[in-house]
């Protein structure tokens, strides 16, 4: 092996190497003939890929550097970094640190805001309403009077209105007054309206057949949690809801709506 190396930068000794080994790959498309040009017989070179692979295989043949180092000049390197070529330029540590995290970034949040979006979708509805009572409408928005109700349903009716921020609300009759406690109507699996049954004397729901008892207590999945409860009273004579922030008689448990 010659010492032809020894008077070119590491980079350039890499950038011919690289070169070399990128022919190698094209194999019998470029056919070189490196003792022609010890004769002065070189034909015209036609890139600088094949001066590059030239200079380095007339090293493997013993030739001394006097006699390859005219076949590839400091301008052919010159035009292979202008071609965009290897040029043994490599990022610093930070440089490559903020392309990954704009890389890691740019991925990230779509997948991130996805995932959100997914989860979101199986979190339980949540009953509103603030700290004090609110007048329960009928289908038309219309307060319910205590007295109307009392005379047009029957004991354990089961009846919506309009409650807590719109939503809406099952108050439960007995002989001569409602129940001191309302139920949300929407299924804590994925927010179905839930149709009381009276046959079977429970809340059905028809999306994928959660069931729960007469007081809302989830008795059959897939919903995770019972109905949601608020507080039934009186202004001025007409039926009003207020939140149910206090444990849950049901289960013994804090109210997950809260």
């Amino acid at each position: 092996m010659s010492d032809w190396a020894d008077d070119f930068s590491p980079n350039t000794v890499w950038a011919l190497r690289t070169q070399q080994w990128q022919m190698y790959k094209v194999g019998d498309r470029v056919k070189m003939q490196p003792e022609k040009a010890l004769n002065g017989q070189f034909h015209a070179v036609t890139s600088v890929c094949t001066n590059a692979t030239a200079y380095l295989q007339l090293d493997f043949h013993g030739l001394q550097k006097d006699d390859i180092a005219p076949l590839v000049s400091r301008g052919d390197l010159s035009t292979m970094r202008a071609a965009g070529e290897y040029t043994g330029f490599v990022p610093d540590m930070q440089r490559r640190q903020l392309m990954n995290f704009v890389l890691v970034t740019t991925a990230g949040i779509p997948v991130l805001v996805a995932l959100g979006c997914y989860l979101w979708y199986f979190v339980p509805p949540v009953s509103g309403g603030g700290g004090g009572a609110q007048l329960a409408g009928d289908v038309d928005g219309n307060p319910v009077a205590l007295e109307s109700w009392v005379k047009s349903h029957k004991d354990n009716d089961r009846e919506l209105v309009q409650g807590l921020k719109g939503e809406p609300y099952y108050l439960i009759s007995t002989p001569d007054n409602i129940k001191d406690f309302a139920l949300l109507s929407v299924c804590t699996h994925l927010g179905c309206v839930v149709p009381w049954n009276k046959a079977a004397n429970k809340f059905c729901c028809p999306c994928h057949g959660s069931q729960y008892d007469e007081n809302g207590k989830v008795v059959r999945g897939p919903a995770p949690l019972s109905l949601a409860l608020a507080h039934t009273t009186t202004l001025n004579g007409n039926l009003a809801l207020s939140p149910w922030t206090e444990q849950d008689f049901r289960t013994g448990e804090d109210p997950w709506w809260k």
